[in-house]
């Protein structure tokens, strides 16, 4: 399964998530900005590439309907609702986005 997470700058959330689920048998995962100034842009080449599209806040599904919106047509996204409070890494950042994901991939 190939997980495509998206925050605004793709410097603290995203990353983080990329990094935790990277390590997960059986998950391909990658990570962009939806923002213009992101570390790594948001591209609808990944889009295609993802099973499924994680954001992070309503803002981020809102700019990738208006901006990706042909790309999205047929793909699953969910909004994780974490806002931009925590560092890479940070562990409550971890945590919560272990106790959001993993129920939604069913077999983790």
């Amino acid at each position: 399964m190939k997980l495509l997470f998206v925050c605004g700058k793709n410097r603290l959330r995203s990353p983080t998530a990329e990094t935790i689920f990277m390590s997960y048998e059986g998950l391909e995962v990658d990570s962009a900005g939806i923002d213009r100034e992101a570390e790594t842009p948001l591209s609808s080449e990944a889009i295609i590439w993802a099973d499924l599209i994680f954001v992070m806040e309503k803002s981020h599904r809102r700019k990738l309907s208006t901006n990706f919106q042909a790309w999205i047509k047929h793909k699953r996204v969910i909004c994780l609702d974490i806002p931009d409070k925590y560092d890479y890494m940070e562990p409550a950042l971890v945590e919560l986005l272990k106790k959001k994901v993993l129920p939604l991939l069913g077999t983790f």
